[in-house]
């Protein structure tokens, strides 16, 4: 009876936010890591899709718009580095984080692509900053009726 009540208080300061002591199972790391890419992963689908935008709106403004070539640059480096994200999240989800074989192979992988979401981030400041507007039906709308 002792030890019972020993291994349940041992259990609870392991896990002090455990709210069920009994039933402590180890995390699965894996199922963590996959998660954790997949919402990286959507969010990088988000950022693609806004650049494509904004690709849309630059070419729709022409080559006479200022910053033209410049944002025409940086939002086709940022959708490149992109592309290259999605591959290597997708690579990094379908690895087994359990295997210590692995493990050295994932690190590396996710240090490179933590870096080059930086520079991805990095790079939509500075498109940001050069502002790409858009073009076509709307606004021409809001710049006919101001609000």
């Amino acid at each position: 009876m002792e030890s019972a009540q020993y291994l349940t208080c041992v259990e609870h300061s392991v896990n002090p936010g455990n709210p069920n002591p009994g039933r402590s199972q180890p995390i699965n790391l894996n199922h963590y890591a996959t998660k954790k890419s997949v919402a990286e992963s959507m969010l990088d689908v988000a950022l693609f899709m806004s650049n494509a935008t904004r690709l849309k709106a630059v070419l729709e403004q022409g080559p006479s718009s200022h910053y033209y070539t410049t944002l025409v640059t940086l939002i086709s480096i940022s959708l490149l580095l992109q592309v290259v994200i999605g591959i290597l999240l997708v690579v990094i989800a379908r690895l087994n984080l359990n295997e210590v074989g692995e493990q050295w192979q994932l690190n590396q992988l996710n240090n490179a692509a933590t870096t080059l979401v930086f520079i991805t981030v990095v790079i939509n400041v500075f498109i940001t900053a050069f502002g790409a507007h858009k073009t076509g039906f709307l606004a021409a709308r809001t710049s006919r009726n101001p609000l």
